[in-house]
């Protein structure tokens, strides 16, 4: 059986068929309905939730406090000295990201916790397949979770009394009321990080089942705060970060406590988020070795003294010419988004959803890098890093023009700042990528990424995967073999076959041991490339699907895309026919 998803399919059998999906592992089709069939347990534990895993979620809720707690307090200090632009401008930057997010953040709960009408019945259903296995299909996973833990084969459940359905509408009701109390408190990032830690904290402490199936869970919450915080980052304090530096430098004189702070929790957050969303994004992939927390901190000192260096060129500048500033960011920021979109993303679910993306990540790059394209961004990165510091250096070059050289050295202080602050970014830039890369050293052998590291078979397709040939294929005959004569061609000549066998594979099966490596749960997609999300992690209804299949399962399935290359072949082979 199949799961149409806009002319996808999301089906589970028990053999490979096309590259393998992740389940730490974006954007798909929609998945209305899924199946899955049963096959034996695959073997090896899988990824476990860890305390320093709990110690990065803590950091995480620590670091969005204070900034949102610095800025506040910074925008009321402005207010009670009278200075009512600053505190516009400080609580403008601070409530409109705000209030872009938790919009962002409830339409998510609002689609994920809305059971779709559909035809009654239950949620998840069985039936015999043909090949003797269990078969479990889904309309609907917002319901799917009515099986028993332990289960291995959920059958059809007793009509609901009035009594149950009383209590599940009041405890939906709360539900609803909850999570709208807390978006309206601007609170829903910390929920999802809150909920993320419980979830990983289930994973750790529950049975081999359930523990798989929290641990998906948290996987998703993760990576819904880390899009989250960082759109809200480059829309609250990337501005804010420059804002307050350019305060500083406009009122000269010593810098006071408050907008030291703020600046300072603005720039931790930036790098925190950056280097965060890197981390989810390679744990949600089983085609990519997972980033150490070693690399995640190196992350972080590389994003906080080349945004540092940035942010500071951007204030020295702005401090003097306030409109030629706001030119050069404009276009700048339509440069770095033309660039982006030249170079074809495929991110999300449509076109203007793709367009709106590119249009932020444009924002991204008048700060930072933050790669968006699959393969090798050596060349990329480093035309971007000569563009930074070109435009750096021609920035605080302008404002050191309008300064007095011979009696202003404080000056002079600050260009240093920048330049040392910008060569420290890329000599932490220059650590992660020779010494803490999960593929390896940069100038050395490159390994290929797995999602278990004790897993003994390399990642991707196996080897002994045989795809059956289409269905509409004709029967070649004797007298075809033979060289019989077709179309007019004289007989005993030897005739040039449809279907030629390719060089590098044997003339004859080879015998393989059938694999029990578990139900697959095929989602019949192309999948995106690194450094795009899954399907599974941006289409929601495909992720509930999947929840649901791999909760009714009694043995954890893992997911797999169609393989681009089978394919193309079997479309070759059709068209030629």
């Amino acid at each position: 059986m199949a799961a149409k998803s806009d002319g996808a399919a999301a089906a589970a059998g028990p053999g490979p068929e096309g590259a393998a999906g992740g389940v730490r592992g974006g954007a798909g089709g929609r998945g209305e309905a899924a199946a899955v069939t049963g096959g034996a347990e695959a073997g090896g534990p899988g990824p476990r939730y860890e305390l320093r895993d709990c110690c990065w979620v803590l950091c995480a809720l620590l670091v969005f406090f204070s900034d949102g707690a610095t800025d506040l307090w910074l925008a009321a200090s402005y207010y009670l000295q009278g200075q009512h632009t600053y505190f516009g401008l400080t609580l403008l930057f601070v409530l409109l990201p705000s209030l872009v997010v938790q919009l962002l953040s409830f339409r998510w709960f609002v689609y994920d916790y809305t059971e779709p009408a559909g035809a009654p019945g239950p949620a998840v259903s069985t039936k015999d397949s043909g090949a003797g296995g269990a078969a479990i299909s889904t309309k609907d996973s917002a319901t799917a979770f009515r099986t028993k833990e332990g289960s291995p084969d959920p059958g059809p459940q007793p009509a609901p009394s009035t009594a149950s359905t009383y209590r599940r509408r009041c405890c939906r009701l709360c539900v609803w009321l909850l999570q709208t109390l807390i978006h309206l408190l601007q609170l829903g990032q910390v929920w999802r990080y809150l909920r993320a830690l419980y979830l990983g904290l289930q994973s750790r402490w529950r049975g081999e089942r359930l523990r798989r199936h929290f641990y998906w869970q948290m996987l998703f919450e993760s990576a819904d705060v880390s899009m989250l915080r960082l759109l809200e980052t480059f829309l609250r304090s990337a501005p804010q970060l420059v804002l307050q530096l350019s305060l500083l430098l406009h009122h000269g004189g010593e810098p006071h406590l408050l907008p030291a702070l703020s600046t300072s929790a603005s720039l931790v957050s930036l790098a925190w988020t950056l280097a965060s969303y890197q981390k989810v994004l390679r744990d949600s992939r089983d085609d990519k070795r997972p980033l150490s927390y070693k690399g995640a901190v190196a992350q972080v000192l590389w994003h906080l003294f080349s945004i540092a260096a940035r942010s500071l060129a951007f204030a020295l500048f702005a401090s003097v010419y306030k409109l030629y500033f706001g030119i050069f960011i404009v276009a700048h920021w339509c440069v770095m988004t033309f660039w982006v979109i030249q170079g074809e993303t495929d991110f999300c679910t449509s076109k203007w959803e793709e367009i709106i993306y590119n249009m932020v990540v444009g924002i991204i790059y008048i700060f930072c890098w933050f790669n968006v394209k699959e393969g090798r961004s050596r060349r990329r990165m480093a035309l971007y890093h000569c563009l930074v510091l070109l435009e750096n250096a021609a920035l605080t070059g302008f404002w050191y023009s309008s300064r007095n050289f011979a009696t202003d050295f404080r000056s002079l202080i600050l260009v240093c700042v920048v330049a040392s602050s910008f060569a420290l970014g890329i000599f932490f830039m220059c650590v992660y990528y020779c010494l803490l890369h999960p593929n390896g050293p940069m100038l050395g052998p490159q390994a290929a990424g797995c999602i278990f590291s004790e897993s003994p078979e390399p990642c991707g397709p196996p080897a002994d995967a045989v795809t059956s040939p289409p269905r509409s294929l004709p029967r070649t005959t004797g007298a075809e073999r033979d060289g019989a004569s077709m179309g007019g061609e004289r007989a005993g000549t030897p005739t040039p076959p449809v279907f030629q066998v390719r060089p590098g594979l044997p003339p004859t099966p080879v015998a393989h041991a059938l694999r029990t490596e578990g139900p697959v749960i095929r989602i019949d997609l192309p999948r995106k490339k690194y450094p795009a999300w899954d399907a599974h992690f941006i289409d929601r209804r495909l992720r509930k699907t999947i929840l649901a299949l791999e909760y009714s399962s009694p043995v954890t399935p893992r997911v797999q895309y169609r393989s681009v290359g089978t394919s193309q072949e079997l479309l070759e082979y059709e068209t030629t026919v």
